[in-house]
């Protein structure tokens, strides 16, 4: 009977995982619908407005020759009608002067003769025929304003949609993720010198496998890349994976996005349990702020903060599950007392059961005592970290004096390395191995060495001062080549463990 509720229910897990993926991809097929009209019609509008632009230039250049014609048409008959009312003038007088020299000439008067030829040299000397130029102001040949358009007819014929560019296909083998940066790398089916850029996209989601509709997290977009690779630096893995793709852009056009991909960013990621923090620590997502008087507003909050808590929610239970041990689950820390008295503490939402994690803090240098480490689950509440067996810490102590140390089972040893800004923690927990290191410089600046019994927990303390976590972090690579290098060596704080 047992077996076969348990085959059951594994029939029914994946009915319901193959139901969603077919849901998923029915919304797509509608999406892709709902894209096709509406890229059909924008693409129809882009076209009809090439060519009403096209026409409209058509008939500006049109409209310019013939003004041209008509105007070189005008100023040409100007020329001519002036020139051709001037010799008229001039050959009805000269023909005047010609019927009166015949005149003259007939004439059989004597008296007078001499005068009236010299009448009329004198005129003939002054008339316009003689001064006329008898060639023609103004060609009547047009042939310069003249047109061929067969070689634009013959471009016109060639007008054809945009060449795209070809899709790109990431090579998911050679693509990398490591000390939270991620390098893509993508190819093209063929060589192609008209590819002017790149655009890669990029998407968190907890989902393994085809982006899906409904997402919580928006594609980002990276522009202007001009190699066919690109690494993103400085990112917090907050969520298993992450979704990538791209797409190739000449001068005119862009292509289709590649088929995307998606990367596992397995990293540490955490959350404080303010519900069971000391209550004068104000804690706010990831920072903590000493508070004096917060005592009491935090008492008001005290029974809605341990059921709303983020330790108590399913959903970061399943995630940290995921993310933390592909063997098994971390323990969710049950509900607890605050911290009181003098041990001013706050530990995580989340516990380590298995694999390396990282995680850093930063925290205010002037703080009057800070400590960073990790505990058991069964760290009592009036136990202040390092001095029980069920916490591991560093500690800083501003009071009086200055002093660095590492601290476990109430012994303490003095650490003789700079104060750094910002510590690095690193937990194996099968090997027993929690190092601290100075997260600038990744220099080691103590390691304990123990057997974790238990599942163990980040745990942070503050007094008269402040601090914030840094989740989301995988484990430097540094860090790690490291720890191998110092595997078989014997450890040097075995008083402390």
């Amino acid at each position: 009977m047992g077996d076969q509720k348990e085959s059951l229910r594994k029939i029914t897990h994946t009915l319901a995982t193959k139901n969603d993926e077919i849901s998923n991809f029915i919304c797509g097929l509608k999406q892709s619908l709902d894209n096709l009209e509406a890229n059909s019609s924008r693409v129809q509008e882009d076209l009809d407005s090439e060519f009403s632009s096209l026409h409209s230039i058509l008939d500006d250049m049109k409209e310019n020759m013939m003004t041209r014609i008509k105007q070189e048409r005008a100023s040409r008959t100007y020329e001519l009608q002036s020139q051709l009312s001037a010799c008229s003038k001039a050959l009805e007088s000269s023909e005047e002067l010609l019927e009166l020299a015949n005149q003259t000439l007939c004439s059989s008067e004597t008296d007078g003769f001499n005068q009236a030829a010299k009448d009329i040299k004198d005129s003939v000397t002054m008339a316009p025929a003689f001064r006329l130029s008898l060639k023609a102001k103004a060609s009547d040949n047009m042939s310069h304003l003249m047109v061929d358009f067969s070689q634009e007819r013959e471009m016109l014929q060639e007008l054809k949609f945009l060449p795209v560019p070809a899709t790109p296909e990431i090579q998911v083998s050679e693509c990398q993720v490591c000390d939270n940066t991620v390098t893509i790398v993508w190819t093209l089916p063929e060589p192609d010198g008209k590819i002017d850029h790149y655009i890669l996209e990029h998407r968190r989601t907890n989902h393994e496998g085809p982006p899906r509709i409904r997402e919580d997290y928006p594609w980002m977009v990276l522009e202007g890349i001009r190699e066919m690779d690109h690494t993103l630096t400085g990112l917090r893995f907050d969520t298993r994976y992450m979704t990538f793709r791209v797409k190739a852009c000449n001068k005119a056009v862009a292509g289709e996005f590649s088929e995307p991909i998606t990367l596992e960013t397995h990293a540490f990621t955490f959350k404080l349990d303010s519900g069971s923090s000391h209550q004068n620590l104000k804690v706010e997502d990831l920072s903590v702020e000493w508070d004096s008087s917060g005592g009491k507003i935090q008492e008001i909050r005290k029974e809605k903060n341990r059921t709303n808590s983020p330790m108590h929610s399913p959903a970061r239970f399943v995630l940290a599950a995921s993310l933390m041990s592909p063997k098994r689950a971390p323990t969710a820390r049950v509900g607890r007392d605050r911290f009181t008295a003098e041990s001013y503490t706050v530990l995580a939402d989340t516990m380590i059961d298995a694999g390396q994690q990282y995680w850093e803090v930063r925290f205010d240098k002037e703080s009057k005592a800070f400590a960073v480490g990790v505990a058991l689950r069964s760290l009592g509440r009036f136990d202040q970290l390092g001095k029980s067996s069920a916490s591991w810490c560093i500690h800083l102590n501003n009071w009086l004096q200055q002093s660095l140390t590492a601290k476990h089972n109430n012994k303490a040893r003095t650490l003789d390395c700079p104060i750094p800004s910002s510590i690095g923690v690193y937990c194996n927990y099968e090997e027993g191995v929690l190092s601290f290191f100075n997260s600038k410089t990744k220099q080691l600046m103590h390691t304990f060495r123990t057997k974790f019994q238990q599942p163990v927990i980040p745990a942070f303390m503050v007094w008269n001062g402040s601090f914030s976590v840094v989740t989301g972090l995988q484990v430097p690579s540094v860090v790690q080549s490291g720890q191998r290098k110092n595997s078989g060596t014997s450890s040097s704080n075995a008083s402390l463990t």
